[in-house]
Protein backbone atom coordinates (compact mmCIF):
# COMPACT_ATOMS: atom_id res chain seq x y z
CA UNK A 1 0.00 0.00 0.00
CA UNK A 2 3.10 1.98 0.63
CA UNK A 3 4.21 1.44 -2.47
CA UNK A 4 0.99 2.12 -4.28
CA UNK A 5 0.77 5.61 -2.01
CA UNK A 6 4.09 6.67 -3.65
CA UNK A 7 2.84 6.17 -7.00
CA UNK A 8 -0.43 8.42 -6.66
CA UNK A 9 1.63 10.77 -5.61
CA UNK A 10 3.74 10.58 -8.80
CA UNK A 11 0.60 10.10 -11.51
CA UNK A 12 -1.08 13.20 -9.79
CA UNK A 13 2.57 15.26 -10.33
CA UNK A 14 1.43 14.14 -13.82
CA UNK A 15 -1.60 14.73 -14.38
CA UNK A 16 -1.05 18.46 -13.13
CA UNK A 17 1.85 18.99 -15.36
CA UNK A 18 0.05 17.72 -18.47
CA UNK A 19 -3.17 19.53 -17.61
CA UNK A 20 -1.09 22.76 -17.36
CA UNK A 21 0.35 21.93 -20.51
CA UNK A 22 -2.56 21.12 -22.89
CA UNK A 23 -5.18 23.42 -21.55
CA UNK A 24 -3.59 25.98 -23.42
CA UNK A 25 -2.67 24.69 -26.83
CA UNK A 26 -6.80 25.82 -27.91
CA UNK A 27 -5.81 29.33 -27.23
CA UNK A 28 -2.23 29.65 -28.90
CA UNK A 29 -3.06 29.45 -32.38
CA UNK A 30 -5.26 32.74 -31.43
CA UNK A 31 -2.32 34.18 -29.23
CA UNK A 32 0.22 33.67 -32.04
CA UNK A 33 -2.14 35.33 -34.97
CA UNK A 34 -2.69 37.92 -33.18
CA UNK A 35 0.67 38.68 -32.12
CA UNK A 36 2.20 38.01 -35.21
CA UNK A 37 -0.20 38.74 -38.13
CA UNK A 38 -2.94 40.90 -35.98
CA UNK A 39 -5.92 41.24 -38.12
CA UNK A 40 -5.28 38.74 -40.97
CA UNK A 41 -6.80 35.54 -41.47
CA UNK A 42 -3.40 33.50 -42.96
CA UNK A 43 0.17 34.44 -41.30
CA UNK A 44 3.10 32.16 -42.95
CA UNK A 45 5.67 33.76 -40.49
CA UNK A 46 3.29 31.57 -37.62
CA UNK A 47 4.14 28.11 -39.90
CA UNK A 48 7.76 29.26 -40.13
CA UNK A 49 8.51 29.87 -36.33
CA UNK A 50 6.19 26.58 -35.62
CA UNK A 51 8.02 24.69 -37.69
CA UNK A 52 11.60 26.19 -35.98
CA UNK A 53 10.27 25.82 -32.52
CA UNK A 54 9.67 22.18 -33.85
CA UNK A 55 12.82 21.31 -34.81
CA UNK A 56 14.48 23.25 -32.10
CA UNK A 57 12.83 21.23 -29.68
CA UNK A 58 13.53 17.71 -30.88
CA UNK A 59 17.17 18.75 -31.06
CA UNK A 60 17.02 19.99 -27.47
CA UNK A 61 14.99 16.25 -26.15
CA UNK A 62 17.56 14.50 -28.40
CA UNK A 63 20.30 16.18 -26.31
CA UNK A 64 18.74 15.74 -22.68
CA UNK A 65 17.19 12.29 -23.15
CA UNK A 66 20.46 10.84 -24.02
CA UNK A 67 22.12 12.68 -20.66
CA UNK A 68 18.94 11.07 -18.77
CA UNK A 69 19.43 7.85 -20.61
CA UNK A 70 23.49 7.74 -19.06
CA UNK A 71 22.34 9.20 -15.44
CA UNK A 72 20.09 6.06 -14.85
CA UNK A 73 22.87 3.72 -15.70
CA UNK A 74 23.12 0.81 -13.11
CA UNK A 75 26.90 1.05 -12.25
CA UNK A 76 28.92 3.86 -12.47
CA UNK A 77 31.71 2.77 -14.94
CA UNK A 78 29.49 2.57 -17.38
CA UNK A 79 27.54 5.97 -16.33
CA UNK A 80 31.23 7.23 -16.76
CA UNK A 81 31.93 5.24 -19.89
CA UNK A 82 28.59 6.80 -21.89
CA UNK A 83 29.23 10.22 -20.38
CA UNK A 84 32.58 9.89 -22.61
CA UNK A 85 30.72 8.94 -25.81
CA UNK A 86 28.25 11.46 -25.32
CA UNK A 87 29.92 14.44 -26.30
CA UNK A 88 31.56 12.75 -28.99
CA UNK A 89 27.90 11.63 -30.85
CA UNK A 90 27.09 15.21 -30.10
CA UNK A 91 29.44 17.15 -31.71
CA UNK A 92 28.78 14.60 -34.60
CA UNK A 93 25.14 15.62 -34.74
CA UNK A 94 26.31 19.41 -34.39
CA UNK A 95 28.20 19.18 -37.63
CA UNK A 96 26.01 16.87 -39.48
CA UNK A 97 23.74 19.80 -38.58
CA UNK A 98 25.88 22.64 -39.30
CA UNK A 99 26.77 20.73 -42.91
CA UNK A 100 22.95 20.38 -44.13
CA UNK A 101 21.78 23.64 -42.64
CA UNK A 102 24.47 25.24 -45.05
CA UNK A 103 23.48 23.20 -47.69
CA UNK A 104 18.99 23.56 -47.78
CA UNK A 105 20.05 26.87 -47.33
CA UNK A 106 20.62 27.40 -50.48
CA UNK A 107 18.09 25.49 -52.00
CA UNK A 108 14.58 27.86 -52.08
CA UNK A 109 16.65 30.42 -53.79
CA UNK A 110 18.96 28.54 -56.64
CA UNK A 111 15.88 28.46 -59.14
CA UNK A 112 15.71 31.79 -59.16
CA UNK A 113 19.73 32.78 -59.76
CA UNK A 114 19.61 30.21 -62.00
CA UNK A 115 17.07 31.94 -63.81
CA UNK A 116 18.52 35.63 -63.75
CA UNK A 117 21.77 34.38 -64.41
CA UNK A 118 20.89 31.98 -67.74
CA UNK A 119 17.27 33.35 -68.92
CA UNK A 120 17.02 37.03 -67.40
CA UNK A 121 13.56 38.19 -68.18
CA UNK A 122 12.36 35.04 -68.90
CA UNK A 123 9.30 32.63 -67.16
CA UNK A 124 10.55 29.48 -68.87
CA UNK A 125 14.05 28.61 -69.53
CA UNK A 126 14.87 25.55 -71.42
CA UNK A 127 18.90 25.63 -70.99
CA UNK A 128 18.49 25.70 -66.95
CA UNK A 129 16.55 22.37 -67.53
CA UNK A 130 19.16 21.22 -69.80
CA UNK A 131 21.68 21.77 -67.33
CA UNK A 132 20.35 20.76 -64.42
CA UNK A 133 19.37 16.88 -65.67
CA UNK A 134 23.51 17.39 -67.18
CA UNK A 135 24.41 17.99 -63.78
CA UNK A 136 22.29 15.34 -61.89
CA UNK A 137 23.59 12.23 -64.47
CA UNK A 138 27.06 13.56 -64.02
CA UNK A 139 27.46 13.69 -60.32
CA UNK A 140 25.33 10.12 -60.12
CA UNK A 141 28.00 8.70 -61.70
CA UNK A 142 31.05 10.54 -59.80
CA UNK A 143 29.38 9.65 -56.65
CA UNK A 144 28.83 5.76 -58.10
CA UNK A 145 32.96 5.69 -58.47
CA UNK A 146 33.84 7.60 -55.48
CA UNK A 147 31.33 6.62 -52.44
CA UNK A 148 32.90 3.08 -52.08
CA UNK A 149 36.31 4.56 -52.61
CA UNK A 150 35.73 7.26 -50.00
CA UNK A 151 34.48 4.97 -47.71
CA UNK A 152 37.31 2.23 -48.37
CA UNK A 153 39.95 5.28 -47.90
CA UNK A 154 37.89 5.91 -43.99
CA UNK A 155 38.36 2.74 -43.05
CA UNK A 156 42.37 3.46 -43.18
CA UNK A 157 42.81 6.95 -42.83
CA UNK A 158 40.32 7.65 -39.92
CA UNK A 159 36.56 9.43 -40.27
CA UNK A 160 37.64 12.56 -39.61
CA UNK A 161 40.38 12.92 -42.19
CA UNK A 162 37.86 11.80 -45.25
CA UNK A 163 35.41 14.06 -43.58
CA UNK A 164 37.09 17.22 -43.93
CA UNK A 165 37.39 17.06 -47.56
CA UNK A 166 33.75 17.19 -48.10
CA UNK A 167 32.80 19.52 -46.14
CA UNK A 168 35.71 22.10 -47.03
CA UNK A 169 35.41 21.15 -50.70
CA UNK A 170 31.25 22.37 -50.24
CA UNK A 171 32.17 25.75 -48.81
CA UNK A 172 33.99 26.30 -52.52
CA UNK A 173 30.57 26.56 -54.79
CA UNK A 174 28.88 28.55 -51.83
CA UNK A 175 31.57 31.07 -51.57
CA UNK A 176 31.53 31.87 -55.63
CA UNK A 177 27.64 32.82 -55.35
CA UNK A 178 28.02 34.61 -51.89
CA UNK A 179 30.98 36.96 -54.23
CA UNK A 180 28.40 37.24 -57.19
CA UNK A 181 25.50 36.04 -59.14
CA UNK A 182 26.60 36.92 -62.48
CA UNK A 183 26.53 35.09 -65.47
CA UNK A 184 30.06 34.44 -65.55
CA UNK A 185 30.14 33.50 -61.75
CA UNK A 186 27.41 31.37 -62.40
CA UNK A 187 28.90 29.04 -64.82
CA UNK A 188 32.09 28.93 -62.38
CA UNK A 189 30.04 27.70 -59.63
CA UNK A 190 28.06 25.24 -62.15
CA UNK A 191 31.55 23.35 -62.93
CA UNK A 192 32.46 23.31 -59.22
CA UNK A 193 29.22 22.31 -57.87
CA UNK A 194 29.52 19.38 -60.33
CA UNK A 195 33.08 18.65 -59.25
CA UNK A 196 32.33 18.99 -55.47
CA UNK A 197 28.96 17.37 -55.90
CA UNK A 198 30.80 13.81 -57.14
CA UNK A 199 32.97 13.95 -53.61
CA UNK A 200 30.60 15.45 -51.71
CA UNK A 201 27.27 14.08 -52.66
CA UNK A 202 26.17 11.52 -49.87
CA UNK A 203 29.97 11.14 -48.89
CA UNK A 204 29.02 13.43 -45.61
CA UNK A 205 26.29 10.97 -44.81
CA UNK A 206 28.10 8.03 -45.56
CA UNK A 207 31.28 8.56 -42.94
CA UNK A 208 28.82 10.04 -40.29
CA UNK A 209 26.74 6.63 -40.31
CA UNK A 210 30.24 4.93 -40.39
CA UNK A 211 31.52 7.15 -37.32
CA UNK A 212 28.35 6.11 -35.39
CA UNK A 213 29.42 2.49 -35.52
CA UNK A 214 33.56 3.48 -34.73
CA UNK A 215 34.30 6.24 -31.82
CA UNK A 216 37.33 4.89 -30.07
CA UNK A 217 35.65 1.62 -29.85
CA UNK A 218 33.38 -1.01 -31.51
CA UNK A 219 30.91 -1.15 -28.97
CA UNK A 220 30.36 2.62 -29.00
CA UNK A 221 26.53 2.35 -29.82
CA UNK A 222 25.20 -1.32 -28.95
CA UNK A 223 24.07 -2.72 -31.60
CA UNK A 224 20.50 -3.19 -30.50
CA UNK A 225 20.58 0.52 -30.77
CA UNK A 226 22.28 1.32 -33.64
CA UNK A 227 19.30 1.48 -35.61
CA UNK A 228 17.97 4.52 -32.92
CA UNK A 229 21.12 6.37 -33.91
CA UNK A 230 20.96 6.05 -37.08
CA UNK A 231 17.54 7.20 -37.85
CA UNK A 232 18.14 9.90 -35.39
CA UNK A 233 21.15 11.04 -37.45
CA UNK A 234 18.64 10.91 -40.14
CA UNK A 235 15.99 13.13 -38.12
CA UNK A 236 18.78 15.78 -37.63
CA UNK A 237 19.44 16.17 -41.11
CA UNK A 238 15.48 16.61 -41.54
CA UNK A 239 15.69 19.23 -38.84
CA UNK A 240 18.62 21.01 -40.58
CA UNK A 241 16.34 20.97 -44.03
CA UNK A 242 13.62 22.67 -41.86
CA UNK A 243 15.95 25.33 -39.88
CA UNK A 244 17.68 26.17 -43.58
CA UNK A 245 14.72 26.59 -45.32
CA UNK A 246 12.94 28.78 -42.57
CA UNK A 247 16.43 30.99 -42.52
CA UNK A 248 16.29 31.29 -46.44
CA UNK A 249 12.80 32.94 -45.89
CA UNK A 250 13.97 36.08 -43.78
CA UNK A 251 17.11 36.81 -46.14
CA UNK A 252 18.27 38.17 -48.83
CA UNK A 253 19.17 35.88 -52.08
CA UNK A 254 23.01 37.55 -51.53
CA UNK A 255 22.91 37.51 -47.87
CA UNK A 256 21.90 33.61 -48.05
CA UNK A 257 24.62 32.48 -50.28
CA UNK A 258 27.13 34.38 -47.59
CA UNK A 259 25.05 33.02 -44.26
CA UNK A 260 25.40 29.61 -45.55
CA UNK A 261 29.10 29.65 -47.16
CA UNK A 262 29.62 31.12 -42.91
CA UNK A 263 27.69 27.96 -41.63
CA UNK A 264 29.66 25.89 -43.97
CA UNK A 265 32.71 27.26 -42.80
CA UNK A 266 31.91 26.66 -39.23
CA UNK A 267 30.68 23.24 -39.53
CA UNK A 268 34.48 22.26 -41.08
CA UNK A 269 36.34 24.47 -38.30
CA UNK A 270 33.99 22.95 -35.44
CA UNK A 271 34.49 19.45 -36.62
CA UNK A 272 38.24 19.87 -36.99
CA UNK A 273 38.53 21.52 -33.29
CA UNK A 274 36.07 18.88 -31.54
CA UNK A 275 35.20 16.08 -33.39
CA UNK A 276 37.69 13.30 -32.16
CA UNK A 277 39.32 11.09 -35.18
CA UNK A 278 38.02 7.31 -35.30
CA UNK A 279 40.27 5.14 -33.76
CA UNK A 280 41.72 2.86 -37.06
CA UNK A 281 43.27 -0.72 -35.58
CA UNK A 282 45.68 -2.19 -38.17
CA UNK A 283 45.02 -5.39 -36.27
CA UNK A 284 41.50 -6.26 -37.46
CA UNK A 285 41.23 -7.01 -40.71
CA UNK A 286 37.94 -7.01 -42.74
CA UNK A 287 36.21 -9.93 -41.81
CA UNK A 288 33.45 -10.69 -44.29
CA UNK A 289 36.47 -10.59 -46.86
CA UNK A 290 38.72 -12.60 -44.47
CA UNK A 291 40.13 -16.12 -46.48
CA UNK A 292 38.50 -18.22 -44.90
CA UNK A 293 35.27 -16.99 -44.71
CA UNK A 294 35.77 -16.75 -48.47
CA UNK A 295 36.74 -19.85 -49.12
CA UNK A 296 33.69 -21.56 -47.42
CA UNK A 297 31.54 -18.69 -49.51
CA UNK A 298 32.74 -17.54 -52.63
CA UNK A 299 35.72 -20.16 -53.22
CA UNK A 300 33.47 -23.67 -52.85
CA UNK A 301 35.20 -25.03 -55.10
CA UNK A 302 38.43 -26.72 -53.72
CA UNK A 303 39.91 -26.95 -56.97
CA UNK A 304 40.16 -23.36 -57.43
CA UNK A 305 43.17 -22.16 -55.64
CA UNK A 306 43.11 -19.00 -56.53
CA UNK A 307 43.91 -16.27 -53.87
CA UNK A 308 40.91 -13.51 -52.89
CA UNK A 309 43.05 -10.10 -53.01
CA UNK A 310 42.06 -8.37 -50.02
CA UNK A 311 40.43 -4.28 -50.46
CA UNK A 312 43.21 -2.09 -51.39
CA UNK A 313 42.98 1.76 -51.34
CA UNK A 314 41.07 1.76 -55.01
CA UNK A 315 38.51 -1.16 -54.91
CA UNK A 316 38.32 -3.25 -57.88
CA UNK A 317 35.05 -4.90 -59.32
CA UNK A 318 36.46 -8.65 -58.37
CA UNK A 319 36.32 -6.89 -54.55
CA UNK A 320 32.62 -5.55 -55.05
CA UNK A 321 31.70 -8.67 -56.24
CA UNK A 322 33.38 -10.63 -53.36
CA UNK A 323 32.25 -8.73 -50.84
CA UNK A 324 28.12 -9.08 -52.09
CA UNK A 325 28.74 -12.52 -52.51
CA UNK A 326 30.28 -12.64 -48.93
CA UNK A 327 27.48 -11.87 -46.84
CA UNK A 328 23.98 -12.87 -48.22
CA UNK A 329 21.75 -10.19 -45.98
CA UNK A 330 24.17 -7.88 -47.00
CA UNK A 331 23.62 -8.17 -50.75
CA UNK A 332 19.88 -7.97 -50.33
CA UNK A 333 20.12 -4.49 -48.18
CA UNK A 334 22.48 -3.33 -51.19
CA UNK A 335 19.52 -4.54 -54.00
CA UNK A 336 17.13 -2.75 -51.65
CA UNK A 337 18.88 0.22 -51.17
CA UNK A 338 19.55 0.06 -55.51
CA UNK A 339 15.28 0.23 -56.27
CA UNK A 340 14.40 2.10 -53.09
CA UNK A 341 16.63 5.06 -54.00
CA UNK A 342 16.04 4.67 -57.23
CA UNK A 343 11.91 4.97 -56.27
CA UNK A 344 12.47 7.67 -54.14
CA UNK A 345 15.23 10.15 -54.28
CA UNK A 346 16.03 12.19 -50.94
CA UNK A 347 13.62 11.72 -48.55
CA UNK A 348 13.72 13.44 -45.19
CA UNK A 349 11.27 12.83 -42.55
CA UNK A 350 11.80 14.77 -39.12
CA UNK A 351 9.04 11.70 -37.55
CA UNK A 352 12.36 9.71 -37.43
CA UNK A 353 13.70 10.99 -34.86
CA UNK A 354 10.32 9.64 -32.58
CA UNK A 355 9.53 6.82 -34.22
CA UNK A 356 12.27 5.12 -35.22
CA UNK A 357 14.17 4.61 -31.94
CA UNK A 358 10.79 3.14 -30.45
CA UNK A 359 9.99 1.12 -33.07
CA UNK A 360 13.49 -0.88 -34.36
CA UNK A 361 14.41 -2.21 -30.73
CA UNK A 362 10.84 -4.13 -30.51
CA UNK A 363 10.11 -5.01 -34.21
CA UNK A 364 13.64 -5.22 -35.69
CA UNK A 365 15.21 -3.38 -38.69
CA UNK A 366 14.33 -6.06 -41.10
CA UNK A 367 10.96 -6.15 -40.40
CA UNK A 368 10.18 -2.25 -39.93
CA UNK A 369 12.24 -2.02 -43.50
CA UNK A 370 9.36 -3.69 -45.18
CA UNK A 371 6.67 -2.20 -43.27
CA UNK A 372 8.18 0.99 -44.57
CA UNK A 373 8.53 0.10 -48.18
CA UNK A 374 5.01 -1.90 -47.77
CA UNK A 375 3.32 1.93 -46.71
CA UNK A 376 5.41 3.78 -49.59
CA UNK A 377 3.87 1.54 -51.96
CA UNK A 378 0.67 2.20 -50.14
CA UNK A 379 1.52 5.72 -50.76
CA UNK A 380 2.33 5.39 -54.34
CA UNK A 381 -1.12 4.03 -55.19
CA UNK A 382 -3.24 6.92 -53.69
CA UNK A 383 -1.30 9.57 -55.75
CA UNK A 384 -1.51 7.29 -58.96
CA UNK A 385 -5.43 7.42 -58.91
CA UNK A 386 -6.75 10.51 -56.92
CA UNK A 387 -6.13 14.22 -57.02
CA UNK A 388 -9.07 15.64 -54.76
CA UNK A 389 -8.05 17.52 -51.75
CA UNK A 390 -8.37 14.89 -49.49
CA UNK A 391 -5.59 13.04 -51.41
CA UNK A 392 -2.86 15.11 -49.42
CA UNK A 393 -4.43 14.38 -46.34
CA UNK A 394 -4.90 10.63 -46.51
CA UNK A 395 -1.21 10.16 -47.88
CA UNK A 396 -0.01 11.84 -44.65
CA UNK A 397 -1.10 9.31 -42.93
CA UNK A 398 1.35 7.09 -44.49
CA UNK A 399 3.97 9.19 -43.88
CA UNK A 400 4.24 7.73 -40.01
CA UNK A 401 5.63 4.63 -41.16
CA UNK A 402 7.35 4.48 -45.00
CA UNK A 403 10.17 6.65 -43.55
CA UNK A 404 12.26 4.20 -42.48
CA UNK A 405 13.74 2.09 -45.32
CA UNK A 406 17.39 4.19 -45.38
CA UNK A 407 18.06 4.09 -42.22
CA UNK A 408 17.00 0.30 -41.23
CA UNK A 409 18.89 -0.45 -44.96
CA UNK A 410 21.83 1.14 -43.08
CA UNK A 411 22.01 -0.89 -39.55
CA UNK A 412 21.12 -3.53 -41.43
CA UNK A 413 24.47 -3.21 -43.90
CA UNK A 414 26.29 -1.66 -40.39
CA UNK A 415 25.59 -5.41 -38.41
CA UNK A 416 27.14 -7.18 -41.47
CA UNK A 417 30.40 -5.97 -41.62
CA UNK A 418 32.94 -5.10 -38.62
CA UNK A 419 34.16 -2.17 -37.37
CA UNK A 420 37.45 -1.78 -39.87
CA UNK A 421 34.97 -2.17 -42.50
CA UNK A 422 32.08 0.38 -42.02
CA UNK A 423 33.30 3.08 -44.31
CA UNK A 424 33.35 0.53 -46.96
CA UNK A 425 29.74 -0.96 -46.34
CA UNK A 426 28.64 2.44 -45.91
CA UNK A 427 29.67 3.56 -49.16
CA UNK A 428 29.23 0.78 -51.26
CA UNK A 429 25.57 1.22 -50.33
CA UNK A 430 25.67 4.56 -51.21
CA UNK A 431 27.26 3.86 -54.48
CA UNK A 432 24.59 2.00 -55.09
CA UNK A 433 21.87 4.78 -54.80
CA UNK A 434 24.33 6.72 -56.48
CA UNK A 435 23.70 4.50 -59.72
CA UNK A 436 20.10 4.54 -58.96
CA UNK A 437 20.01 8.74 -59.09
CA UNK A 438 21.23 8.18 -62.68
CA UNK A 439 19.23 5.42 -63.86
CA UNK A 440 15.86 7.00 -62.59
CA UNK A 441 15.56 9.68 -64.91
CA UNK A 442 16.92 8.23 -67.73
CA UNK A 443 14.21 5.55 -67.52
CA UNK A 444 11.51 6.97 -66.60
CA UNK A 445 11.26 10.96 -67.58
CA UNK A 446 10.12 10.43 -71.17
CA UNK A 447 7.39 7.88 -70.08
CA UNK A 448 6.12 10.28 -67.88
CA UNK A 449 6.22 13.50 -70.13
CA UNK A 450 4.47 11.05 -72.54
CA UNK A 451 1.13 10.72 -70.49
CA UNK A 452 1.28 14.13 -69.45
CA UNK A 453 1.21 15.54 -73.22
CA UNK A 454 -1.44 15.52 -75.45
CA UNK A 455 0.61 12.41 -77.07
CA UNK A 456 -0.96 9.82 -74.70
CA UNK A 457 -1.86 6.67 -75.90
CA UNK A 458 -4.74 7.53 -73.05
CA UNK A 459 -6.21 9.98 -70.66
CA UNK A 460 -5.28 9.01 -67.68
CA UNK A 461 -2.23 10.70 -66.30
CA UNK A 462 -1.78 8.83 -63.07
CA UNK A 463 -0.73 5.89 -65.42
CA UNK A 464 2.74 7.46 -65.72
CA UNK A 465 2.77 7.66 -62.15
CA UNK A 466 1.50 4.29 -61.13
CA UNK A 467 3.80 2.25 -63.72
CA UNK A 468 6.72 5.04 -62.71
CA UNK A 469 6.57 5.67 -59.61
CA UNK A 470 3.44 4.02 -57.61
CA UNK A 471 3.58 7.42 -56.35
CA UNK A 472 4.91 11.19 -57.30
CA UNK A 473 5.85 13.90 -55.24
CA UNK A 474 3.46 16.93 -55.14
CA UNK A 475 0.66 16.68 -58.16
CA UNK A 476 0.63 20.34 -59.30
CA UNK A 477 4.23 19.82 -59.68
CA UNK A 478 3.68 18.21 -62.83
CA UNK A 479 4.90 15.42 -61.05
CA UNK A 480 8.55 16.70 -60.74
CA UNK A 481 9.81 14.13 -58.05
CA UNK A 482 9.27 11.05 -59.62
CA UNK A 483 9.25 7.79 -57.71
CA UNK A 484 9.11 4.56 -60.19
CA UNK A 485 7.73 0.93 -59.92
CA UNK A 486 10.93 -0.61 -58.37
CA UNK A 487 9.74 0.72 -54.76
CA UNK A 488 7.44 -2.48 -55.10
CA UNK A 489 10.42 -4.71 -56.38
CA UNK A 490 12.42 -3.45 -53.45
CA UNK A 491 9.68 -4.42 -51.10
CA UNK A 492 9.27 -7.85 -52.49
CA UNK A 493 13.55 -8.01 -51.83
CA UNK A 494 13.17 -6.37 -48.17
CA UNK A 495 10.46 -9.68 -47.16
CA UNK A 496 13.37 -12.14 -48.15
CA UNK A 497 15.92 -10.60 -45.87
CA UNK A 498 17.20 -12.48 -42.99
CA UNK A 499 19.15 -10.06 -40.54
CA UNK A 500 21.96 -12.69 -39.07
CA UNK A 501 23.58 -12.61 -35.85
CA UNK A 502 25.94 -9.07 -36.38
CA UNK A 503 29.58 -9.90 -37.06
CA UNK A 504 31.24 -8.47 -33.38
CA UNK A 505 35.46 -7.62 -33.15
CA UNK A 506 35.52 -10.55 -30.80
CA UNK A 507 34.74 -12.62 -34.41
CA UNK A 508 37.31 -10.56 -36.19
CA UNK A 509 40.21 -11.45 -33.82
CA UNK A 510 39.21 -15.57 -34.23
CA UNK A 511 39.36 -15.34 -37.60
CA UNK A 512 42.80 -14.41 -37.41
Amino acid sequence: MEKLSGLSHLFMTIFLHNFAAFMVIPAITDVTMAALCPGKDECSIAIYFSGLQHAVTILSCFSFTSFLHILGKSTLPDRERDMVKLPVLTHLCFTFFLYNFATFMTAPVIVDVTMSALCPGEIECSLAILLSGFQQAIIGLGSLVMMPLIGNLSDKYGRKALLTLPITLTIIPLAILAYSRGRNFFYAYYVFKILTSMFCEGSVHCLSLAYVEVVGDADNVPEGRRASAFGILSGIGSSAFVCGTLSSRFLSTASTFQVATAMAMLSAVYMRVFLPDSIVNDNLSTPIMSEGKLDGIVNQDEESDKKIQMFKTLPSIEDMLALLKSSLTFSQAAIVSFFSTLSDVGLHASLLLLLMPILAPALGEAKLLSIGLFFNCAHMILYSIAWSFWVPYAAALFSLLYVFSQPCIRSIASKQVGPCEQGKAQGFISGIGSFANVASPLLFSPLTALFLSERAPFNFPGFSIMCVGFASGHISYSCSNRKNLMQMIAFVQSLMIRAFPPISSERVSNLH
